[in-house]
């Protein structure tokens, strides 16, 4: 209790400081080159369990620090939670949950920051966007919080980058928080302005920040790398290697982990909090949407007549988003050329794919695709269609899905569209017994 007090009164001390020096006492808690002891684990939150202790820990930090209301229910749930593209990463301590972060993946429900700051100019910098949100640290660990909250970022940094195939991350923040993120973590500010009212954490005010992870890598460098390495936030973040870090297995290259099963849909959103009570039209659309398999039907809000409902034979992968390497080879002229590609879309006969070099429409080849680590299907396709603002960007179709190369590749697409959470991908060939006329082309995407 003495060091919970000790650790409170510090934090208001350095809170009160102007921002510059602030920056410096953070940057000289910084403590990188100690070895984080192997009682502590990073991971992604999955069971119940896991789930309710970083829920319940949000709770109680959120109020203790006066940005939320007590709930009777002693958690913090929020309807972006219920998503499947939105992910909660733990940190924990002999099996205790003490820190916890979400990474919310942009959907058609946006992000809470929206509610307040506008993100137009980083959307129009192309590349995923995802939201940092809902981190808490247990005050047990107030005294040495740099040591879990370092570590904390790295996971998240990393699991953001090459996991959750984001480009971009935006924060809002106490504004007596901001320069941490700004000086130390190299985040710029949305605008100068902050917002004096924000709802989403019971109007206390915040600042919003963007971190571009792809020019961070230089930013980090230029400030960092010249430091020694318990300084030197360049090596860490982009090339020390963390122990204690265990990011969840998949079979194929998927880039989001949903964890929302039925009876965790039904546990939290309806037995533990009335949030499904309070939705929206929108919100309850893009539930039914994102859970558009049976099993889920009697659990999500009834959908309204008068909203449209899911078209019939049609179904597609919103809950496991894919970035395939591929390579597709080619007749150019008489010469025959090998292009690489990244399949981001798919369906059983039609797929979508970034491209190396611009190409031309009615051409047709061979591509080979990386499904997963150990799993790749060879397919004789055609360029279909052109994005209308890029060559790059291509829609392929399928010329041949018969034979074992087609039968793979049937595999893959019929468990993105069936399998409910990342776990139901490993047993992937269960979802071969679908009827041929199950899963038909998607008409969900304009290239």
């Amino acid at each position: 209790m003495l060091q919970n007090i000790l650790g409170r009164f510090v934090d208001r001390i350095v809170d009160f400081l102007p921002g510059n020096v602030r920056a410096k006492v953070h940057s000289h808690g910084l403590k990188l080159d100690k070895p984080l002891s192997k009682k502590f684990v990073l991971k992604l939150a999955q069971t119940k369990e896991e789930l309710e202790a970083c829920f319940r820990l949000l709770h109680d930090e959120y109020v203790a620090a006066g940005i939320m209301k007590p709930d009777p229910s002693g958690l913090r749930v929020t309807f972006h939670h219920a998503l499947p593209t939105t992910s909660v990463l733990m940190c924990c301590h002999e099996s205790t949950v003490i820190g916890t972060v979400s990474l919310i993946r942009e959907n058609c429900r946006g992000f809470p920051m929206q509610q307040v700051f506008d993100l137009d100019r980083v959307f129009q910098k192309g590349g995923n966007v995802a939201e940092v949100s809902a981190l808490a640290i247990s005050r047990q660990f107030r005294m040495v919080r740099n040591r879990i909250l370092m570590p904390m970022l790295k996971f998240l940094y990393e699991y953001a980058e090459y996991r959750f195939d984001t480009q971009h991350l935006v924060i809002a923040a106490h504004p007596r928080h901001m320069g941490f993120y700004e000086n130390v973590l190299c985040f710029k500010r949305l605008s100068p302005y902050r917002v004096k009212h924000y709802d989403f954490v019971n109007g206390a005010p915040a600042a919003g920040a963007h971190l571009d992870l792809v020019e961070a890598k230089e930013i980090f460098h230029q400030k960092y790398g010249h430091l020694p390495a318990g300084k030197n936030l360049y090596h860490y973040f982009t090339a020390a290697s963390l122990p204690n870090c265990q990011f969840p297995h998949r079979r194929f290259h998927t880039t989001t982990d949903p964890v929302m099963t039925p009876e965790l849909i039904d546990y939290f959103f309806r037995q533990r909090t009335n949030l499904f009570r309070n939705l929206n039209a929108r919100e309850i659309q893009l539930l039914h949407t994102l859970y558009d398999l049976p099993e889920y039907e009697r659990y999500l809000p009834t959908l309204s007549t008068a909203m449209p409902g899911k078209k019939d034979g049609h179904t597609h992968s919103h809950r496991f988003p894919v970035r395939c390497p591929a390579r597709l080879s080619i007749d150019i002229c008489g010469v025959w050329h090998t292009v690489a590609l990244v399949v981001y879309e798919c369906s059983e006969t039609v797929f979508y794919a970034h491209c190396e070099r611009p190409l031309q429409m009615a051409m047709r080849g061979k591509i080979e695709v990386d499904l997963g680590e150990y799993e790749r299907c060879t397919l004789p396709v055609e360029i279909l269609r052109l994005s209308k603002h890029s060559k790059r960007v291509i829609m392929l179709r399928v010329l041949d899905i018969t034979g074992e190369q087609g039968r793979l590749w049937l595999k893959f697409v019929r468990a993105l569209n069936k399998a409910a959470i990342g776990a139901d991908l490993e047993d992937a060939t269960r979802f071969c017994n679908d009827a041929p006329g199950d899963i038909h082309v998607q008409h969900t995407t304009t290239v």
